[in-house]
This record gives structure tokens, sequence and C-alpha cells, in this order.
């Protein structure tokens, strides 16, 4: 890669540049390094086929060579926010689907739960005893217009992208020629592999622990393959489970063994389809999880926390249950379904992100300032005919970060989704987590599943100054 011009955005913060084009100190040795590397994409793009590492349809993740920086004392500061955060969102959903303290207290309208798709009422009672009722929580953190990260939305459904976080370590750290040393991911299994094991029954002294997948066909088959691979735990479809008098059993050929924990990928999510009748899936799993002869990590139900109106309320959460402030600031949210919220966000939508409520991966969202006028007809006849069902997010102008494009670098907005995995004795979080770009100029969606690609993400020691 030959020496480069690099267009800053004004409209945003750049991570690597500052305000007049200057390298920001942590970021000078990258930038001077790549500036002598040719075929930096290529070497790359080889590395990414060679290691099989897809989404979706098997098709190649877009993997960019250049790895976003975090200073080390910067992580420092985020990453209790992470912690703090997954804790009072775990206590929600515990208390949720157990006595319901906030909502009784009217911190949280009880409309939430009552109107929301993620919530399970087939498990209530169910989560008291089995430790934190979200292993994994990825929380979807951006950076504002002044350079402060702030929590875009949360979510404890089935996060994907911590093994993809290790795979793209894996393709771009041995290719970046320069005198920097990110620190390692790899603590990050030990803390699942003991979350995993902690969240079996009592009694399971040697607990059997699956990791229950859709099979080749999920989007994500990649990472649970790798997980299964690192944790020694074996990837097991719905159709080689059964259930008989309150416990599950896995057959894997011959064998029949009884299982203890499941951690949960599969794209089905519900125990009841909406008449409240049981589906398959709750049929195999619902008598083994009302015994107690069966945890799931990731439990059924954590969907409720994924609920874009639920984002809403975090910061309350985090004063209700742990008696603190938040550390880590909310992209601030109208609740909708809230006539005064309603008609504050009335008068300024064309300024506002619209949501719907159980949309993810980027789908359904209309970002008013940069709509077509037909997007944004179709937005606000969706709004008025049926409010409950979407959130308005104020739109912030996420950060970029240099990009490869053609033979030089190019400004991409980025995201950051940190991994945060919870037992009953505490949290701890991946060090850097995954970086989500978007691939075209400007756009502001970064999901994989609409087109965006992965950078890796290095936590580093500050430089001297």
């Amino acid at each position: 890669m030959s020496a480069f011009a690099y267009p800053l955005e004004s409209a945003c913060f750049d991570e690597a540049f500052d305000s007049g084009g200057a390298p920001r100190p942590h970021y000078a040795e990258l930038l001077e390094a790549l500036a002598g590397q040719g075929e930096l994409r290529e070497r790359v793009d080889r590395r990414v086929a060679a290691s099989g590492l897809t989404f979706g349809e098997g098709v190649p993740i877009a993997v960019d060579p250049v790895p976003r920086l975090i200073e080390a004392a910067e992580w420092e500061t985020l990453e209790p926010g992470l912690l703090q955060r997954a804790r009072a969102l775990n206590a929600f959903v515990a208390d949720a689907y157990g006595p319901q303290r906030i909502f009784d207290a009217d911190v949280v309208p009880r409309r939430l739960l009552e109107s929301s798709d993620g919530y399970e009422p087939v498990m209530h009672g169910l989560l008291e005893n089995g430790g934190p009722p979200a292993t994994v929580a990825g929380l979807d953190l951006i950076r504002d217009e002044e350079g402060s990260f702030r929590v875009l939305e949360d979510n404890l459904r089935m996060p994907s992208g911590a093994c993809y976080a290790f795979a793209v370590r894996e393709v771009v750290a041995p290719e970046i020629q320069a005198g920097l040393a990110p620190r390692p991911l790899d603590g990050y299994l030990e803390e699942m592999r003991a979350a995993l094991r902690g969240a079996a029954p009592e009694g399971r002294s040697e607990p059997r622990v699956v990791i229950l997948s859709d099979g080749p066909e999920n989007g994500a088959w990649y990472e649970h393959e790798r997980y299964g691979r690192e944790l020694g735990l074996p990837v097991v479809t719905p159709d080689q489970l059964e259930a008989s008098r309150g416990r599950l059993f896995a057959r894997r050929g011959r064998e029949r063994e009884q299982v203890d924990v499941i951690y949960r990928r599969l794209d089905e999510d519900r125990l009841c389809d909406p008449q409240g009748n049981l589906t398959d899936l709750g049929e195999l799993l619902l008598p083994a999880l009302r015994s107690g002869r069966l945890r799931c990590a990731n439990a059924f139900g954590t969907g409720l926390a994924d609920d874009k109106l639920t984002h809403a309320y975090v910061e309350r959460m985090v004063g209700f249950y742990l008696g603190e402030e938040p550390l880590l600031r909310s992209v601030p949210s109208f609740d909708l379904s809230d006539e005064r919220d309603r008609a504050r966000a009335m008068e300024r939508l064309d300024q506002l992100a619209i949501k719907p409520r159980g949309g993810f991966g980027g789908h359904g969202v209309t970002i008013m300032p940069r709509a077509t006028e037909p997007e944004r007809r179709r937005a606000i006849g969706l709004l008025r005919r049926r409010p409950e069902q979407f959130i308005a997010q104020e739109t912030i102008e996420i950060s970029s970060h240099p990009t490869v494009v053609g033979d030089g670098l190019q400004p991409r907005r980025i995201d950051l989704r940190p991994f945060v995995v919870s037992r009953t004795d505490g949290e701890a979080a991946m060090g850097g987590g995954l970086t989500r770009f978007a691939q075209g100029a400007g756009e502001m969606v970064v999901n994989s599943s609409q087109g965006g690609g992965c950078k890796d993400t290095w936590v580093v020691e500050n430089p001297e100054r």
C-alpha cells in the first residue's frame, strides 16, 4: 500500500485521525507501517478463503486488514460499564420471569412485558436458580460525534460474533508489520467454558454440555463449529435430541447421554406459538427445563432484553437493581407507546431513526435524515398506524475508520460489539470484541447480514506522549 491521502468526513469522529487530519498518537505507528505494505488486502483475503471464514450461505466474510485500535486506558474505563450493563440486564430478565418488581414499582411500564415479542410466558418461574439468564451478552456500541462510546442496542438472545473475533485476529495480525502488541483474546474461551459448566443443575459435578444448532444452514454455522472445537463440546441439532421423563438426551451414533446444559444457538427462538401452543422445540425441551434437570445458556425468553423498547429503560434498570449510576450511556430512545414521548418524537421525526421493536440485523430501520421520500412516507405511515411496535432513536453520526479501498484508505463507518460472559460469581469481557464496518461510503448500517464486514479490534498500551 503506497502513501495515501485520507479524506476525513466532517460530520463524524474519526478513530485514527484528529479533526486537523493528523494521526492520533496511538495510530501513528500503525499508519506509518501500512504505508509501506503492498497487497495487504489480497494477502488477508487469501487467509480468509483458506480459513473457511464465512457468514450466511457459505460466503466468505469481508475482512478489512486495518485493525481498529483502542487505547488500554480507554478500555479500562469502558469495561466496567459493559459489566455493569450486562449485570443489570440479567437482573431485569430474571425479575421479569419472577417477582416482576420493576414493573410493580412502575420503573419500567408493564406494557413492555405485555407487548414484547421476546417475552416467553412459559419460562415464568424457571430462571430463578439457574444463574444469569444470558450467559453471553453482545452490546452494540458506537462512538458519537464527540468521541464518546454509547450503547446503540443490546443483544442477549443469541449474540454472534465472538468466534469471528478470534478468526479475524488470526487472518489480520500476522500481516501487520508494526510494533504493536494487541491484548490476547484467549481468556474469553476459559470464561465461556467455566460459565457453561457453572450453569448446570445442582449435583452435576461433571455436567454434559452441548451446543444446540440448526446445522450448516444456520448463518453463523462457522461460529457454532468453532465453539465446539475450542470448548471441546459436541454440536447437536434438535433431531439428535429426545426427551424422556423430565430429562433430555443426545444421540450421537449409538451413544445416548443425558444433557445438563444446552448453549442455544438456534434460529428458532420460541417454545410457544402466538396462540400459546407448544412448538416442536417446546415439546422437546420444556419438560426437562421445568423439571430442573436441564439448563439453557442464554435462556429462552432473553429476547425480552433485545426488544428495542427495553433499551430505552436500561439506564433506569442500573439504578433500580444495582443502586448505581450508569457508567455507559445509551443512545437516547423514545417510547412511542407513551403519549408524551410520542408527541416529542413526532415534533422532530425528520431527525430520528425509526426501528421496529423486534427487528435485528438492521432490518426495517429507517434513518429519517438519510431516507428517500418514499421511505420516509412509508415509515411515517407505519408509525401512525402501530406506534407501539416501534421506537424512535436519536440519530448519531457514528465514527469512521480507515479502511482499504483500492490501493488506499477511505473512511468507513464502524461500530463495536464487545462480549460479556456472566456467571453466578461475576462477569468478564472479551478484551476488545468485534468491529464491524459498512462497505459503502457514508453508509450507516454495518451488520454482516446486510453486507457489512469485520475488522480486528486491538486493545493496545498507550503510546508515550
